[in-house]
């Protein structure tokens, strides 16, 4: 429990921390809402005038205490651009992003399980060298040139989807599915080469312990040593990274949105920007690392209850 609750603060401080940073950055950006909204021809009085309207000239720590309290109450303010509710604009384009995220993990998980396995097992044959080397080059392309890739091949040449042909999932769930696979796989990729590679190394140090000995000794296979004695212990590093991976691949959803222009909460971000949307855009950064911030916890703790050595 004294574990769990170092965690616990430690996770409450950080959001703290990034709430107050994010704030005080979109308040020493050059340009405010008031002039993304009247323009640069606006005369000095409307813009005084706006700037009264919206709060901006009140004291920075005053704004952001009130912010802040909201934020925790679940009222995110409203945008300046579009005179609507931001926690109303963040759940209506919620759903596209979050299912990009864990169709994304799905993939993830499905492919680089046996890929880890049999480079584990198959570990310095030249099948083995090869697929290592393919991981390589793909664990450091980043997201959006991955889908900047597949979107060149697989959409332009093949012309296996429309890019740019986006279907919500309200109109046909089918051809939704369809489209979004390929940004799916894009977000995946270099996550799967990833775990790939810790699962095929956690495999290999596992197999040098003195328990895999005992277990050939017994009479034991290959297989069987392999998939009842080493497979449990080398998964939980890589369950370890699975679980922080998920947190991430919502990231990655909202950067690859912008690459096959998927109208998810990645373009919401980015179009709040380009108009000083600072609620908008604080709302979505401090939700993000809220999201990332506590699945690392709760993966934290369920790794200190698989391994009570943890407790640091």
């Amino acid at each position: 429990m004294r574990y769990i609750g170092k965690k616990l603060a430690a996770m409450i401080i950080t959001l703290l921390c990034i709430s107050f940073l994010v704030y005080l950055a979109f308040d020493l950006i050059p340009g405010d809402a008031a002039l993304a909204a009247l323009g640069t021809d606006a005369t000095p009085e409307s813009l005084a005038a706006l700037r009264e309207q919206l709060g901006l000239n009140r004291p920075f720590l005053e704004r952001y205490l009130e912010w802040l309290f909201h934020f925790v109450c679940g009222d995110f303010g409203t945008s300046y651009k579009y005179h609507m509710s931001v926690a109303d604009m963040i759940v209506s384009k919620l759903p596209i992003t979050v299912i990009m995220a864990i169709i994304s993990f799905f993939i993830m998980v499905v492919i680089s399980l046996p890929i880890g396995i049999y480079t584990a097992k198959h570990s310095g044959k030249k099948v083995d060298r090869i697929l290592m080397a393919l991981n390589q080059i793909i664990m450091s392309v980043p997201h959006f040139f991955m889908g900047i890739l597949i979107t060149f091949f697989f959409g332009l040449i093949l012309k296996f989807f429309t890019p740019g042909g986006f279907v919500s999932y309200e109109t046909d769930f089918w051809r939704f599915l369809a489209y979004i696979i390929f940004p799916c796989f894009a977000i995946a990729l270099p996550k799967i080469a990833m775990s790939v590679k810790l699962l095929r190394s956690s495999c290999i140090e596992e197999a040098k312990k003195d328990y895999v000995r005992t277990a050939y000794s017994k009479g034991n296979n290959t297989n069987k040593v392999l998939y009842r004695h080493v497979l449990r212990n080398a998964m939980i590093p890589v369950i370890t990274l699975w679980g922080m991976t998920l947190a991430d691949m919502l990231v990655g959803s909202i950067v690859i949105e912008q690459v096959f222009n998927i109208p998810g909460i990645g373009r919401i971000l980015l179009t709040s920007i380009s108009y000083r949307d600072y609620p908008v855009v604080e709302a979505i950064i401090v939700l993000i690392a809220f999201v990332v911030i506590v699945t690392n916890f709760i993966v934290d703790v369920i790794y200190q209850l698989v391994d009570p050595r943890i407790n640091v």
